[in-house]
């Protein structure tokens, strides 16, 4: 089969051999998704050799139950051991064991087809387009910060990054009635959120000492010197950012201002289907292009390009 092999941070299309996985479910891919962690990734962030890709909505062509053969589905990313102390303890998503699809031991989803526990599958709505999707996981991601904390109608809440997923995030923050502001460099991307009703707000005017939570989602080392300047005593940052490397930061005011910091990034998928459903949110907005597995490369090139959002890739 045809597939996106990342290697010594090099991209290049493969004939491969069609995945089998004892237990696992054969998906025959629909749509996947170009995401940050992918660009990342082929920029080195993290030393991965194999497919590349994690977000998709796609089709059981085999799987040892035969109720699943013939699903549309949609899948987590985290294949767990079910045994060690994490999973034990209710956090099979930090298993001490886990493969994770397309970024850790695990071939993913730029390519014809993948494999994946049952565990991890979820039927897709009928009413739902591929399209729409696609989009799951990264919507899930965005859920997981309100999994993780209480956002009131009452809290003042700066999102500082509206890209492919900052759109997410300010889609589901602006559903909790809170007062959110999201800092959005580009044109686009304030239009976006315009449409929805979410108000943009530029890096100087973001008041320093003033914002209940702050939700840090540019990926850059800028984004986390802006939230902590925003953040008041004794208020929540949420880091949805993975940095390449390390960063200096002045831990002393942290521990001065009692600031809790909390990282994020994995979410619930049954409630972001839902809200695709019920039409609460739509991520299809965010779709710049689509281009075919042979030409994945140039798709690539494409969605490294500053200000475009949702590259799909389509086998």
């Amino acid at each position: 089969m045809n597939a996106l092999w990342l290697e010594n941070n090099r991209l290049d299309l493969r004939d491969v051999p069609r995945p089998r996985k004892p237990g696992e479910a054969l998906i025959k891919i629909r749509k996947a998704g170009i995401c940050s962690t992918d660009l990342e990734l082929v920029k080195g962030y993290y030393p991965y050799t194999g497919i590349i890709g994690h977000e998709f909505v796609g089709d059981v062509v085999e799987a040892d139950a035969p109720s699943w053969v013939g699903q549309r589905v949609v899948g987590e990313i985290n294949a767990v051991c079910n045994e060690c102390e994490q999973c034990l303890s209710g956090r099979p998503t930090h298993c001490e064991h886990r493969t994770v699809l397309g970024i850790v031991n695990r071939d993913g989803t730029f390519a014809e087809f993948t494999t994946l526990p049952i565990a991890n599958l979820h039927r897709v709505p009928d009413s739902l387009p591929d399209e729409m999707a696609v989009f799951t996981e990264p919507l899930a991601a965005a859920l997981e910060i309100q999994d993780q904390i209480q956002v009131r109608p009452t809290n003042r809440v700066l999102l500082i990054g509206a890209g492919r997923l900052g759109q997410l995030i300010a889609q589901t923050l602006i559903l909790t009635g809170c007062d959110l502001r999201v800092v959005a460099r580009h044109e686009h991307q304030q239009s976006l959120l315009k449409k929805r009703g979410i108000r943009s707000i530029a890096e100087e005017d973001v008041q320093p000492w003033r914002w209940d939570i702050v939700v840090e989602a540019t990926g850059s080392p800028g984004g986390f010197s802006l939230a902590r300047k925003a953040i008041r005593p004794r208020g929540t940052m949420v880091l949805k950012s993975t940095y390449k490397g390390e960063m200096s930061v002045n831990f002393s005011s942290i521990v001065v201002d009692e600031i809790n910091i909390v990282g994020s990034r994995c979410g619930p998928f049954e409630p972001a289907l839902r809200l695709m459903e019920s039409k609460q949110v739509d991520p299809m907005v965010l779709i710049d292009s689509e281009f075919s597995l042979e030409n994945a490369l140039k798709a690539f090139e494409h969605a490294a390009e500053t200000g475009v959002l949702k590259v799909l890739i389509q086998p």
